[in-house]
């Protein structure tokens, strides 16, 4: 950037030079534009990178259109090409760009923006990418981001100047209408704006593709983020037991990503409105010259009094009114965004648990309170639905109202001098597309007010989600249970308190010694801190003080009461966490087997919803299946098998005895008949302050 910022501030003064010697005020506003967007570039260190791309843009072209028409002022510009020359607003407007990039990017709003899209434009790693008709190349994510974003921006420009072009081309043919020039008619339509039409019409095309390709890249390497995020080192089960801000995490990775970056079905998402601005910017330099150029002699309505550019100021009052009277309704609507889309997912969760836990519903007869709970959640839909109704109302009475009268506008302004004589029919013409055109560009914020609070909405969600991602990393830096190396082979806990969520103490003064090989039982009453003392050992519990010592290197592996089964093949389900390409049939055939699930072996690759085809003892073994398979150095089983018969119960300990003689086995478990498999009993006692101390016991014999 700083080079850039040199080349800038170089042709700046250069155009400097020009003025003073051939008195040209636009090489004036040039110069003096230029250096400020050489100022802001070479300034840019802390823009973010997706608002630096378009500087960078826009820095160069002050340069090379710059140099272009400095060549065209002094002269040097070839006689051929005289009909080439730009306008001399074209450098003058992208040195407006790159000023307002840099302003705009200390608003904190698009600074949220910027780091939610810097990760992207910011990214290490490589790809493999393909221009046709080329083969196939290695490149980095990031720079083919920002060479994609680069060539989207220049081919929206381009398509702006098209516009440009075809707007005289309207005005003359409407001129050749009026003069009854058949030839001129004819010509145009044929030379002119077919041709012109036809690159506007490919240009659109290859944005198309151009976009899509850039926004499933992006969207893909954005959703992959944010499930790193939120599946790294636990931090979904920490923000689940603190109850952190950010409900549906789902949604706000399924949808709020995409509708960040394309706005999906519903508006416009950070690349469209990016592109759109620009887009809207460049209409409204270029047709702004032509409107003050059309206008320039135009006077106010019933006097004589001349005002230069009269139609722009008139657009520009009319749309400040616009925007502000737009403002004042709509500005309600983020917050009923938000909350639409809390609702949303609210209810959609509600209908997947209860598709999950149909079962026990039915056994319970619970139908008419899910019905009512369902609809009370629904409830809160309509209820947002209807406030969005009311607001979009009042929204939509002003915007329509105002849509109806813009376009008459400058007939009404540009008529009398049409009657007059003034004027020719091409030039009323064109006088009305610029006013339009300048109009809609600064009535931005009218059109798209809508989409603008629901993508206001959006940001919000993916923002609070980043910070309660933040605040679970937070929670894990605070975590004062230490996990230092054990020394031998045996697990070490010293003066270990454990709390629960709420700040309460439920374990205290915990010192224990799991020594390998050496089956440990663990009793105690519910509610007594049992499964949290387990998950601390495991490390998964960030609540707490003293010290965990787990050998290096070795493997643990928790069986919860519950067991998670992944909707799948069964394959997938058995093998889980790890690769199913790693274990063979014959290793998946005897886990079953061993685990007494022996007719299951025949339905390996069959994908079912397994959590619901399994009874919750069979979902119980299956997991003892998976631990078979994954042969860890230290098991623990909190209440794992309470959902097995007895004997049942006893074949499964006695066949994880037989098949993982390395394996150290710590049990939870309320049944007597457990002590039969372990060789250390630890009770849970209650102290007189009502917290919890693990302690030896003596076995009870089954």
């Amino acid at each position: 950037m700083t080079l850039l910022s040199l080349a800038v501030a170089a042709l700046s003064l250069v155009s400097l030079l020009v003025w003073s010697s051939v008195s040209d005020t636009s090489s004036l506003l040039l110069g003096v534009f230029g250096l400020l967007c050489a100022a802001a570039t070479f300034r840019s260190r802390g823009v973010p990178t997706f608002l630096k791309i378009f500087m960078a843009i826009f820095a160069i072209e002050v340069v090379v259109f710059g140099g272009v028409y400095l060549l065209a002022v002094t002269g040097n510009w070839p006689e051929a090409l005289k009909d080439y020359r730009l306008p001399e607003s074209v450098a003058l407007t992208v040195a407006m760009f790159g000023i307002l990039v840099w302003a705009l990017s200390h608003l904190k709003v698009v600074r949220t923006i910027g780091g939610i899209a810097d990760r992207y434009f910011e990214s290490d790693g490589m790809t493999t990418a393909r221009i046709w008709p080329l083969p196939p190349f290695q490149i980095a994510e990031r720079r083919l981001a920002m060479a994609m974003v680069t060539f989207l921006v220049v081919l929206n420009q381009a398509q702006v100047g098209i516009s440009v072009r075809l707007s005289f081309f309207n005005r003359d043919w409407f001129n050749a209408i009026q003069n009854k020039d058949q030839d001129t008619f004819w010509r145009l339509l044929l030379t002119v704006f077919l041709f012109w039409a036809a690159i506007y019409i490919f240009s659109a095309i290859i944005e198309f593709i151009a976009q899509s390709m850039l926004i499933i890249r992006w969207r893909r390497w954005l959703t992959e983020h944010y499930v790193g995020n939120w599946l790294d080192g636990a931090t979904h089960y920490r923000m689940g037991l603190k109850g952190l801000n950010a409900d549906n995490p789902d949604q706000r990775i399924a949808e709020d990503v995409n509708r960040f970056i394309d706005g999906g079905q519903v508006g416009y998402g950070i690349y469209s409105y990016s592109i759109l601005l620009i887009s809207t910017l460049s209409s409204l330099v270029s047709f702004a010259v032509i409107l003050w150029t059309l206008s320039s002699d135009f006077t106010i309505p019933g006097t004589d009094i001349a005002v230069p550019g009269f139609l722009f100021w008139v657009a520009l009052i009319y749309s400040a009114i616009g925007t502000l009277v737009t403002h004042v309704i709509g500005r309600s609507l983020v917050g009923l965004y938000f909350d639409r889309q809390r609702y949303e997912a609210d209810f959609r969760f509600s209908l997947a648990r209860l598709r999950e836990y149909s079962e026990q519903i039915a056994l319970l007869k619970g139908e008419q309170a899910e019905r009512r709970l369902s609809m009370g959640r629904f409830g809160r839909i309509v209820s947002n639905y209807l406030q969005i109704v009311d607001r979009r109302k009042r929204l939509m009475a002003f915007t329509a109202t105002y849509g109806q009268i813009s376009p008459f506008i400058p007939y009404i302004v540009a008529a009398p001098f049409y009657f007059a004589g003034k004027i020719q029919l091409g030039v009323m013409s064109q006088t009305a597309g610029a006013f339009g055109r300048v109009e809609g560009a600064l009535n931005f914020f009218v059109t798209y007010y809508t989409s603008l609070a629901d993508f206001k909405a959006v940001l919000d969600r993916l923002s609070s989600f980043d910070e309660a991602i933040a605040r679970s990393h937070d929670l894990e830096k605070a975590n004062a249970i230490t996990k230092p190396a054990a020394p031998g082979n045996g697990i070490h806990i010293a003066g270990l308190d454990l709390a629960l969520p709420d700040g309460r103490t439920i374990v205290t003064n915990a010192r224990l010694t799991f020594a390998a090989r050496e089956p440990v039982l663990v009793v105690g009453p519910s509610g007594s801190g049992k499964s949290t003392l387990l998950r601390a050992v495991s490390g998964i519990w960030p609540f707490g003080k003293g010290e965990v010592s787990v050998p290096a290197g070795a493997s643990v592996m928790l069986l919860p009461q519950k067991p998670y089964i992944p909707i799948g093949s069964l394959r997938n389900a058995i093998t889980y966490p790890n690769d199913p390409a790693s274990v063979d049939d014959a290793a998946l055939r005897k886990a079953l087997e061993v685990a007494l699930l022996a007719p299951f072996a025949e339905r390996l690759d069959e994908e079912d919803n397994w959590t619901q085809r399994l009874s919750g003892g069979e979902q119980q073994r299956l997991a003892i299946a998976r631990a078979l398979l994954a042969r860890p150095d230290w098991l623990f089983l909190d209440e794992a098998t309470s959902a097995l018969d007895e004997e049942s119960e006893a074949l499964l300990y006695r066949a994880l005895a037989e098949h993982l003689p390395g394996t150290t086995i710590v049990s939870i478990g309320h049944r007597s008949t457990l002590n039969a498999f372990h060789q250390r009993r630890i009770q849970m006692t209650k102290g007189a302050d009502g917290v919890f101390t693990p302690a030896e016991s003596a076995r009870v014999e089954a």
